[in-house]
């Protein structure tokens, strides 16, 4: 099994990758394969709405989305980290996962999701709930822990100290890694739930014109 694990953090041995250090050491012991993609520094502009993944498959933008997407499409399940910046995750995690969710057409019906968030003091959770949203419009599940995914830090490596935060993050890795494989599982023996058509829609609506 894998997961796709995003890091927004722009300091590649911050506190957010302490964090994730910790979920992929749980990973390991479970058999589970993690790669972890430092993108917080990358130079990814946001969508512009042109629809044109919809003709070529693939975002227009041909930069490090474009690398991630085949990433997650053979992954069992995806991690987005983000330092808290104005209550809000890194604008380069943003514009990557706006595109990411938005030009890759293929079912995530199923994968797992679990957002982290690291911050100094405040924001954690209006960037965790921020976070989780991709996954919830897409149908993929879930992961969570025994407290909301947040870990606490401001100077490089003070977050190994959050002993809650670091046992958030074990927590959320070995939840993950039951769910992962329960859905592998029930995949087996059961298929993915059947999809209605879907019905899009909005609220402007013909049938009320004069």
């Amino acid at each position: 099994m894998k997961v796709l694990i995003l890091n927004g953090s722009p300091r590649k041995n911050g506190n957010t990758s302490a964090a994730i250090d910790e979920i992929v050491k749980v990973f390991n012991a479970e058999g589970i394969e993690a790669e972890v993609c430092q993108i917080g520094s990358r130079d990814i502009r946001g969508c512009i709405a042109c629809n044109k993944c919809s003709e070529i498959g693939r975002c227009v933008f041909d930069d490090a989305v474009n690398e991630i997407a085949p990433k997650f499409e053979a992954a069992d399940g995806l991690i987005v980290a983000s330092p808290v910046y104005y209550a809000s995750a890194n604008a380069t995690l943003i514009a990557c996962l706006d595109r990411l969710f938005y030009s890759t057409h293929f079912d995530k019906t199923m994968k797992v999701g679990a957002s982290v968030v690291v911050a100094r003091r405040g924001g954690c959770s209006a960037t965790f709930d921020e976070l989780n949203k991709y996954f919830t419009i897409c149908g993929m599940p879930v992961a969570s822990s025994t407290y909301w995914n947040s870990v606490h830090g401001l100077q490089t490596g003070e977050s190994a100290f959050d002993a809650e935060g670091m046992q958030t993050m074990r927590n959320l890795a070995g939840n993950m890694s039951f769910l992962m494989k329960s859905i592998a599982l029930g995949k087996e023996k059961y298929g993915l739930p059947e999809k209605e058509t879907s019905s899009f829609t909005h609220f402007v609506r013909d049938d009320l014109k004069d």
